[in-house]
């Protein structure tokens, strides 16, 4: 995976990809990893407390065994937790490169968001598919990456929901008003079949979970994703 900050695109370059590891192998997630061959842009880790979202996964020690084994990859943690404030410090000890925490999950975001940058780390906005984008305008200014919802959270392997692209195309636009930098991030239900679809809408990452370690050759189905996005994002 890539090693180096990519925080801006260029209309030339492609979709970044971002696998989930919420669908590898949860007995070797290294094998499962090893399977990308060095394709992936991000590794995306799924954090949730059966409380924000009905279902329970990893914890801060899988963010610090995976920084210790690939200290170099860009680790996008995404934690769907409640109350998000009480949870960021644990994940920031791991040392993940980008932190993104749920708008509807803490009544303090601008605070939260604070504390992620004052700790050097990149901070990124989520928001479910019932929310509208304006909810975070008043803290985009603050956003390193804002995550779509493109499935209800909790659960992998969900039917992508087209009506979020709406809100894509409303962050992208924006971004380009105000002069911002943030990357929009898009999760559930991606793949290569929808992966243009995303990128012409305004996308720059796509987490794809089920989709690629489903697949039988992980790294080719990245390879796919990239191609397809790449040809209509800009």
């Amino acid at each position: 995976m890539a090693g180096a900050l990519q925080i801006k695109l260029k209309s030339s370059e492609k979709l970044l990809v971002a696998p989930s590891l919420l669908s590898a192998d949860i007995l070797n997630i290294e094998s499962s990893i090893s399977k990308l061959e060095n394709t992936a842009d991000w590794l995306h880790l799924d954090i949730m407390d059966g409380h924000f979202v009905p279902n329970l996964s990893y914890g801060p020690f899988l963010l610090k065994a995976l920084r210790k084994k690939y200290p170099n990859a860009f680790i996008d943690v995404h934690i769907m937790v409640e109350p998000a404030e009480n949870f960021v410090p644990m994940f920031l000890a791991g040392k993940p490169s980008l932190l993104t925490v749920h708008a509807e999950a803490t009544p303090h975001l601008h605070r939260v968001l604070q504390s992620i940058k004052a700790e050097g780390v990149l901070a990124g906005i989520a928001i479910n598919p019932a929310t509208p984008a304006e909810l975070i305008s008043p803290v985009l200014n603050l956003a390193d990456v804002v995550l779509v919802m493109s499935v209800n959270p909790g659960f992998g392997g969900q039917k992508f929901i087209p009506e979020v692209l709406g809100k894509v195309h409303k962050l992208a636009e924006l971004r380009k008003e105000r002069n911002y930098d943030y990357l929009i991030e898009m999760d559930g239900g991606l793949g290569p079949e929808n992966a243009a679809l995303a990128a012409a809408h305004g996308c720059d990452i796509a987490v794809a979970g089920n989709a690629v370690f489903s697949s039988p050759n992980p790294a080719e189905t990245v390879r796919k994703m990239k191609t397809a996005g790449g040809e209509n994002n800009g």
